[in-house]
């Protein structure tokens, strides 16, 4: 199966750098929602549970949660991270 999500290792750093400042936070956790241009915003906040019918991605040290309804709108999706328009912008 397919994993639903990637991160850069970039994103990945700043997702940990983030949690460690939030007491009882397991990871963070995706979904969408309506608004945005084509219709649908994505949106990240902290998990602090896991809720039954997430999906969870364990990848570089992170957890991610992803909402049951997001999938479909997610998958294949590279998180990215970048502060700068030179930073590298690879997800592998």
């Amino acid at each position: 199966m397919t994993q639903v999500i990637k991160l850069s290792d970039k994103a990945a750093n700043r997702i940990k750098e983030i949690l460690s400042q939030e007491k009882d936070t397991m990871g963070v956790r995706i979904g969408v929602k309506s608004g945005g241009c084509a219709g649908m915003a994505y949106i990240m906040e902290y998990a602090k549970t896991h809720q039954p019918n997430d999906e969870l991605i364990e990848e570089k040290g992170v957890k991610v949660f992803i909402d049951p309804s997001a999938i479909m709108y997610l998958l294949g999706t590279c998180l990215l991270y970048t502060s700068d328009a030179a930073d590298d912008l690879l997800c592998v």
